[in-house]
């Protein structure tokens, strides 16, 4: 096959093996649904008016929001990718595409719902060290993925500033709280995983099936006030620390294109306890996991270039994101096409795999070296955070795009 798009050949992130979608707006035209290549995104819409692709499932892919087209399930995609590929190694059509530099990302589905995940247990581990030295991890840990519902009204696609919280704090040196701007602000380096078709209210996905209703995969920072969350926190979990925003990378990374990217689950320790029925599956352990790298680099306002903070890599979750899904709907909710996970903190054993600044700067006593010469304990306003990831083997490599946000001084 014959690649007529120049910029996606040997592209870091968007080769012909990737293909992800998105919604995108072209300079001064309405949103629709796009595919990445390279470094310029084939417009569905456009592609569909010119002849060169047909059906249903390109008719979803091409609205403002791709909802209907998750809902489709893998054998839409499947088919749309056949599609894509025969369009972009066929005769050339370069009318079809638009530079992705002029163009506005927007998040690719209406969010109904979002959840966050805790999966990440080297993340867990640390924390819950800070916290409870001699019990780091709670009982149910490791019995089921611990989760809880977040907004999915503040997610926003990378690019957009991130405005600093206010909020109640109440830090041990004071004997009452305060309200004003967070003084601990944090990022968290996750996976968002999208939804495809779903389950209906009072049914459950088994999880030999849970991996089906997978659409794609993003990057996501689960932006955190710590200083807010230690006091509000108890005893009813995460409130105002998380739901200010949430940023996701714009591009969703297909299943089809992680294929040759998955890995056996990491083997749990011999005193771990066995895995429940309704979350085990043999062919889940075999190859659910991600072999996919992930980093955090900031760039403060007198940095010229990012300095990477952390290096980790998602086979460092403790659950699989088909037991997610799968334990998601066990008790009868119902998964929509849409809906958005989040993983949990993606950490990995060393320090420099660690995936937030409360990890790195050991809750704030031990600030980080900058190699300008600052220190950060937590993030200060005009810091920019650059979440990477990349899927690499065998001389194949896709990624996922970059996801970033400033952080703004709070209103």
């Amino acid at each position: 096959m014959t690649l007529w798009v120049a910029s996606a050949d040997g592209h870091q992130d968007f080769p012909l093996a990737n293909l992800p979608h998105g919604v995108f707006a072209p300079p001064g035209a309405a949103p629709r649904g796009g595919i990445a290549i390279g470094d310029m995104i084939l417009d569905v819409a456009a592609a569909i008016s010119a002849g060169r692709l047909h059906g249903p499932d390109a008719e979803a892919a091409a609205q403002p929001t791709l909802n209907a087209f998750f809902a489709m399930g893998a054998a839409a995609r499947q088919s749309l990718r056949a599609q894509v590929t025969e369009l972009l190694t066929g005769p050339p059509a370069p009318e079809l595409l638009h530079n992705a530099a002029d163009c506005a990302m927007k998040l690719p589905c209406a969010i109904g719902d979002y959840t966050d995940f805790y999966a990440g247990i080297q993340h867990a581990l640390n924390v819950g060290r800070l916290l409870r030295p001699d019990a780091p991890l709670m009982p149910n840990y490791k019995y089921l993925p611990v989760g809880y519902h977040g907004r999915a009204s503040s997610v926003r696609p990378s690019g957009l500033p991130v405005r600093r919280p206010k909020g109640q704090r109440k830090p041990a040196s004071e004997t009452v709280p305060s309200f004003g701007p967070s003084r601990n602000l944090d990022y968290e380096l996750e996976m968002g995983v999208w939804i495809g078709p779903g389950n209906e209210l009072g049914t459950t996905i088994p999880i030999s099936e849970a991996a089906s209703h997978i659409a794609g995969f993003c990057l996501l920072n689960d932006w955190s006030a710590r200083d807010i969350q230690g006091w509000e926190y108890q005893p009813l979990g995460p409130f105002l620390a998380k739901s200010f925003q949430t940023t996701i990378s714009p591009w969703v990374v297909t299943p089809e294109a992680l294929a040759p990217f998955r890995l056996p689950q990491t083997p749990r320790d011999a005193e771990d306890p066995a895995i429940l029925p309704h979350l085990l599956d043999e062919a889940d352990q075999a190859h659910g996991a991600l072999d996919v790298t992930l980093e955090v680099l900031i760039q403060t306002q007198s940095m010229t270039t990012p300095h990477r903070l952390s290096r980790g890599h998602a086979g460092h979750l403790y659950w699989t994101p088909a037991q997610m899904v799968a334990h998601h709907a066990s008790a009868g909710c119902d998964l929509r096409p849409g809906d958005l996970f989040g993983t949990g903190t993606i950490s990995s054993p060393e320090p420099e795999g660690w995936g937030s600044l409360l990890e790195l700067s050991r809750g704030g006593r031990t600030p980080i070296q900058l190699p300008n010469g600052e220190t950060r304990r937590f993030l200060e306003d005009g810091d920019t955070i650059i979440l990477r990831a990349r899927a690499e083997r065998d001389g194949l490599s896709i990624g996922f795009g970059a996801c970033h946000a400033t952080v703004a001084p709070a209103s």
